[in-house]
């Protein structure tokens, strides 16, 4: 996976989520690398609704394609504010445009700081050099 993949606009997991924030929130999705590992996206499972508290590190859904079934992990602690709806009925908007209209959730984060924890996205590439197979 070439690193010129990687948004310098967000932050990353080892579990291949990013980050982004916007104002006040912070939107969560996967990214290039998990969608090319996954390969055909068929149904995204969010198990979250606005309202709900997710904490850092715990699966907020899952993700099926033809090759797998994966948790998604929540990236930072928070309420989530905001569902992406049109995943449900078009999953593969996911290998289409999993940095844009593919988002996940838009959480209120507990910690502002949390984000910073997460690797920037030259910590990320790096990361990306030693997993791909």
């Amino acid at each position: 996976m070439a690193s010129d993949n990687v948004r310098t606009d967000r932050r990353y997991t080892k579990d291949h989520e990013w980050a982004k924030q916007e104002n006040d929130l912070v939107v969560i999705g996967i990214t290039a690398f998990a969608v090319e590992q996954l390969g055909d996206i068929t149904l995204v499972n969010l198990d979250v609704k606005p309202g709900d508290t997710i904490t850092a590190g715990t699966a907020f859904g899952t993700i099926e394609s033809v090759k797998t079934l994966s948790d998604l992990f929540a990236p930072v602690s928070g309420k989530v504010q905001r569902v992406n709806a049109d995943l449900e009925n078009r999953p593969e908007l996911v290998n289409d445009d999993c940095y844009g209209k593919a988002w996940m959730i838009e959480v209120v984060p507990s910690d502002q700081g949390e984000l910073g924890t997460l690797m920037d996205p030259e910590a990320y590439s790096e990361l990306l050099k030693t997993a791909a197979h």
